[in-house]
């Protein structure tokens, strides 16, 4: 395994953060092997265009999977075994939001399974891959949203009370619970967890807002920064050595940041890994 190459794996790598995260980390380390996430197939080829013109010394690859379908997951979590020798670093980037409740095909609210739950079955499929290539790192990328969010597990999916923002916020503060559980179940293995709040980034992951809201986020926009500002708050969790060893953290703008008190429930943590786990089909997993 020491003479194949570094592996990175980013989600929602084909545009915004993810892509300026791959660019960034290419940089940092040439000669690495990168795979590119995305769904759309145009995006994704001209992202790899782009990184290999960029940085010719590193491999770089691209596989699709729609995050809102757990099964393409899973076909996503086969391919990247059968591909990767190694997995050193996943970053859990893809993320949506929508502005009317919607199920997916599984049946489940959009927004937590694409922002929530495809991730957490990924890092779970991929966990013993990532494990025999340590020192690696698992980095999720969360928002200062989820100091709003709530969680009623007994309704995860907002049957009640939808609204946008609100479903955004429980699928961030469940990318929060689920780093620091998952930090803690691999203390000592050589794996560290971490997430983030990338920044008010201007991207478009709000172009599914509602069209009322839409004027107002164009005037945000102006204020926010920009993609390559985020990618590279998530590249210095993906390769910083400031932070080799560092787990369980929450950062914002490269610095720990303490984060919301259901966030550090660790009880409820505990409780969101057994509901997410029958949610995607992993009722006996475990880390």
């Amino acid at each position: 395994m020491n003479d194949t190459p570094k592996t990175y794996v980013i989600t929602g790598a084909s545009d915004g953060i993810g892509l300026e995260c791959a660019s960034q980390v290419a940089s940092a380390d040439p000669g690495c092997r990168i795979v590119l996430v995305g769904r759309s197939p145009g995006r994704s080829a001209a992202a790899v265009g782009r990184i290999r013109a960029e940085s010719p010394r590193c491999r770089v690859d691209s596989l699709l999977c729609d995050f809102a379908d757990l099964h393409a997951v899973r076909r996503l979590a086969d391919d990247l075994l059968a591909t990767c020798v190694r997995i050193d670093v996943l970053v859990n980037n893809a993320g949506t939001v929508f502005s009317r409740r919607t199920l997916t095909v599984d049946g489940i609210e959009a927004t937590f399974a694409v922002n929530h739950l495809a991730g957490f079955l990924l890092t779970e499929l991929l966990l013993e891959r990532i494990r025999e290539s340590a020192p690696a790192r698992i980095v999720f990328t969360s928002s200062e949203g989820h100091y709003s969010g709530t969680l009623d597990l007994d309704d995860v999916g907002f049957e009640r009370g939808y609204s946008i923002m609100r479903a955004y916020s429980r699928s961030k503060l469940a990318n929060v619970l689920t780093a620091r559980l998952l930090a803690a179940r691999l203390d000592g293995t050589g794996v560290t967890v971490t997430s983030l709040h990338p920044g008010a980034i201007a991207t478009n992951i709000w172009s599914g807002a509602p069209w009322f809201a839409r004027p107002v986020l164009a005037l945000m926009k102006r204020r926010m920064e920009s993609p390559r500002t985020g990618g590279s708050r998530l590249a210095y969790l993906a390769t910083s050595p400031e932070v080799e060893g560092q787990t369980g953290g929450y950062y914002d703008r490269n610095r720990l940041r303490e984060p919301s008190a259901l966030a550090q429930d660790d009880a409820l943590g505990e409780r969101l890994y057994v509901v997410s786990a029958r949610l995607v089909g992993l009722a006996g997993a475990a880390a």
